[in-house]
């Protein structure tokens, strides 16, 4: 077995995955086979990875994703064994190596996790084959002791791989030497022997202000410090896994082209949004409910959804589906990805209930389509090539659904050859099941062009490996990387 040191946090959104994926970068460039893991994520942003054996692919949380492309692998489904995917506020779909396994409330989960140790476990051992190092990343925080029983994306884990730990604990939002310090008090004596020390993480300011805080965590926990990484700037070019991103507020630059996106209840793979947010000519503005959608934005964009009928009403509920019929009129464009796609057609069906109790809802009627909702699911990596702008496109599917109707004559994109979504009569509407439209940066600029927008000056995927090494340059400098290293085992 590879070597292997575990990132757990304090709490939810403290910056594990970001951290993992440029100790992934920084150990790459030392000449290091690293591979990432995660027990146990919980995302509706999914990416497709390898399924050994099978044609097609898996899902994976996009956060894994993004590590195996610090390491300079193929993603795999053993990187991430157990996805879930909320569908309602305690529910979600839960993904074992890949493959839909069930779906579960989130009381019944905790014993169905019983049942998937020994899936995390083959995984865990299919990542370590061939490679010098695996790190781990845990989810949520261990200090949620009532979930202890059963885990198996924290201590759970650790303690049963043998996988030192190292905490991560955000100074950003406040309270960070209280919340490493009741973790330790607050873990079992077990679950403390696995914990090696800490890190500080989104440091503003000058670190030396901070020196008299390391000494009271060390007085009160006996643990070491591994270092204190500043905010990390080239985090924001990174592809985003958790929602909250979405909630910051936008820069309020003044820019040639607003994007205008709801923030559905059930948003899923919304970093199809990222290459547009990096574009310097692009505001793109996440709205959250309650609010209208702005009436100057030139592009609505309805992003990919876990749950489309339900997501659907709530685009009624907060009388988006109105301001998108304003906007229309006005001559305003739209695109709809996956979920969005489906959404723009006359009705959504949904006959074996595989959503909820709705077996059938009215669509916006922006596309003349229906879509009628099966039990297969689509997951695979595609090429695509654009016919309106004649570029090539790649990308990736995954999606329940078929969808047809007379505006399908008019494909928003073929992949693999095939057509796929529609277009609507006058071309501004799009819908498609296309994950991965806007990372394609001939497609994007020839778009932003069609909107009177420059863009596309470098190539997106250059942007995220860039911020890869901006990072892992940063945690060699802030870090001791040595010791953390070395302390794989």
């Amino acid at each position: 077995m590879a070597r292997a040191i575990m990132l757990q946090g304090t709490g939810s959104d403290v910056g594990k995955t970001v951290l993992v994926a440029g100790l992934c970068r920084a150990a790459r460039r030392r000449g290091i086979t690293v591979r990432p893991f995660k027990p146990q994520n919980m995302s509706n942003n999914a990416a497709v990875a390898n399924l050994p054996g099978e044609p097609g692919g898996g899902e994976i949380g996009r956060g894994q994703w993004l590590q195996a492309l610090a390491c300079g692998v193929a993603p795999s489904v053993h990187m991430n064994p157990v996805l879930l995917k909320p569908q309602t506020d305690t529910g979600a779909q839960v993904i074992v190596q890949g493959r839909v396994f069930g779906t579960a409330r989130a009381r019944d989960y905790q014993s169905m996790k019983l049942t998937l140790l020994d899936a995390v476990m083959e995984s865990w051992a299919n990542v370590g084959e061939g490679a010098d190092l695996v790190i781990v990343e845990g989810a949520g925080s261990p200090a949620e002791v009532n979930l202890r029983a059963n885990d198996i994306a924290n201590m759970g884990f650790a303690t049963r791989a043998g996988v030192p730990v190292v905490l991560v604990g955000d100074i950003d939002r406040g309270g960070v030497i209280a919340s490493l310090v009741g973790t330790h008090a607050i873990l079992p004596p077990e679950d403390l022997a696995t914990v090696a020390g800490y890190i500080i993480n989104k440091f503003r300011g000058e670190v030396s202000l901070f020196e008299d805080g390391l000494a009271v965590i060390e007085r009160r926990t006996g643990w070491r410090s591994f270092g204190v990484v500043p905010w990390l700037k080239a985090a924001a070019r990174l592809p985003a896994e958790d929602s909250v991103v979405l909630e910051r507020p936008s820069s309020g630059e003044d820019k040639s082209l607003k994007v205008a996106v709801p923030m559905l209840p059930r948003i899923a793979n919304f970093d199809d949004l990222d290459p547009l947010r990096a574009e310097p000519q692009v505001e793109v503005v996440f709205v959250p409910p309650g609010r209208p959608l702005p009436a100057d934005a030139r592009l609505v964009v309805i992003p990919g959804s876990k749950s489309t009928i339900g997501d659907l009403n709530a685009l009624r509920e907060n009388g988006w589906d109105k301001d998108i019929a304003v906007h229309r009129r006005r001559g305003g464009h739209v695109v709809g990805l996956c979920g969005g796609f489906q959404m723009l057609g006359r009705i959504v069906r949904d006959p074996e209930g595989i959503e909820g109790s709705a077996l059938e809802t009215e669509g916006l009627g922006l596309l003349d389509v229906e879509t009628v909702m099966e039990p297969e699911k689509t997951v695979r990596n595609v090429g695509a090539h654009s016919p309106v702008f004649d570029t090539p496109l790649t990308g990736y599917e995954i999606h329940l659904g078929r969808t047809a109707g007379p505006d399908c004559a008019r494909p928003a994109v073929l992949i693999d050859g095939v057509a796929d979504g529609a277009v609507s009569a006058d071309g501004r509407v799009w819908g498609t099941y296309l994950h991965g439209l806007f990372g394609a940066d001939a497609f994007r600029a020839r778009f932003l062009e069609s909107l009177g927008v420059d863009g596309a000056a470098t190539s997106h995927r250059d942007a995220v490996e860039s911020a890869l090494d901006e990072i892992a340059d940063e945690l060699e400098a802030s870090l001791d990387c040595d010791a953390l290293f070395g302390l794989a085992r």
